[in-house]
């Protein structure tokens, strides 16, 4: 399914205009504070915004936003965690899946039984794409996913998302690393002081 955005804009940033095709990542560097994140927040229909979003040849104005959340899925940089266990967060029917994905990422089952207080941050940030993947949404939209990750653990990540590109969902990656978004990105653009995305 590909992603249209045309002239997405908020007052920090934009306006942006691009297409990714399903089973491709755009991969977005740029500097700290630059806009990457309003972007995906937008994309996300988090923050408002002008601009249009269709993904799917459906528009997502037309959706309600349960309906576009289980289309999309943010995986921001720092996730919120509400239960007091790991395991409290994942749902019950999709233990088996939970399973792979936790195995996948390099996240050991005893994690699952312990206060998501105990988990480090690059744990968590694995965590947080757990609970996205097991949704099986078409189009994730990363924030800086492996950012508190050791080489091996980002390795797991970058083929856990390029499995699924694979199998034909859109991706649009945020990362600092130059060299990442030239392993992952089908397009690879940067964002400019002033929310300016250039190739």
């Amino acid at each position: 399914m590909t992603l249209f955005v045309e002239g997405l804009r908020n007052t920090l940033a934009g306006p942006f205009t691009f297409t990714v095709a399903a089973g491709q990542c755009l991969a977005i560097t740029g500097a700290s504070g630059s806009g990457k994140t309003v972007l995906l927040r937008m994309i996300a229909d988090l923050d408002s915004h002008e601009g249009r979003v269709t993904f799917g040849g459906v528009d997502r104005a037309s959706l309600r936003a349960p309906e576009w959340r289980r289309l999309a899925s943010l995986v921001p940089a720092r996730s919120g965690w509400w239960a007091e266990t790991v395991r409290e967060h994942f749902p019950p029917n999709l233990e088996a899946a939970r399973r792979s994905l936790a195995t996948a990422l390099l996240i050991p089952e005893t994690l699952f039984g312990r206060s998501i207080e105990e988990a480090s941050t690059g744990e968590r940030q694995r965590l947080a794409l757990v609970r996205a993947l097991i949704a099986e949404p078409r189009l994730l939209l990363l924030d800086e996913p492996t950012a508190s990750l050791d080489p091996v653990s980002t390795q797991a990540v970058e083929m856990a998302i390029a499995q699924r590109l694979a199998a034909g969902i859109t991706v649009v990656w945020v990362t600092h690393d130059a060299a990442q978004a030239e392993r992952m990105g089908d397009v690879a653009l940067h964002m400019n002081s002033g929310g300016v995305l250039a190739a």
